[in-house]
């Protein structure tokens, strides 16, 4: 749990994490989530402590699954698909049931946002099989 690949891949995989979603999110599709959200929740300005915190723990978290879920064969398009199916689980599942559960966003808000939770996580995926791939033990 606690190896070299896994540190690194947690490593680099949090910066990513924290710079790829604040482009996406935070960037490139603010005014669309402002036009799809159906009350604001946001915080005028964000705790970026926190969110560095929960970026190293979700991706300790994922790249901890990965390592399991790869059984030592690392490549780009593996830790991509990981990535795709975790991003299926939170933007299509939750999504969802979110939608079902509480007036947060519309429905075209909660299926963009399944869109880019799909891509996202596949991009994270990919960076940590690339990190386990570099830093797999040589045989």
């Amino acid at each position: 749990m606690f190896s070299k690949s896994n540190l690194l891949a947690t490593l680099v995989g949090t910066i990513v994490m924290f710079f790829l979603g604040y482009l996406i999110w935070g960037i490139a599709t603010a005014d669309f989530f402002e036009e799809h959200s159906t009350i604001n929740v946001m915080k005028e300005v964000p705790d970026l402590g926190l969110i560095a915190l929960a970026n190293l723990i979700a991706v300790f978290a994922l790249s901890t699954l990965y390592g399991k879920w790869a059984r030592g064969h690392h490549s780009l398009g593996q830790g991509f698909q990981f990535g795709a199916w975790i991003g299926v689980f939170v933007g299509i599942g939750m999504g969802l049931l979110n939608y079902a559960t509480t007036e947060f966003m519309d429905l075209n808000g909660y299926m963009a946002e399944a869109v880019l939770d799909i891509i996202f996580y596949g991009i994270l995926g990919a960076v940590i099989a690339f990190m386990y791939q570099k830093t797999a033990a040589k045989e």
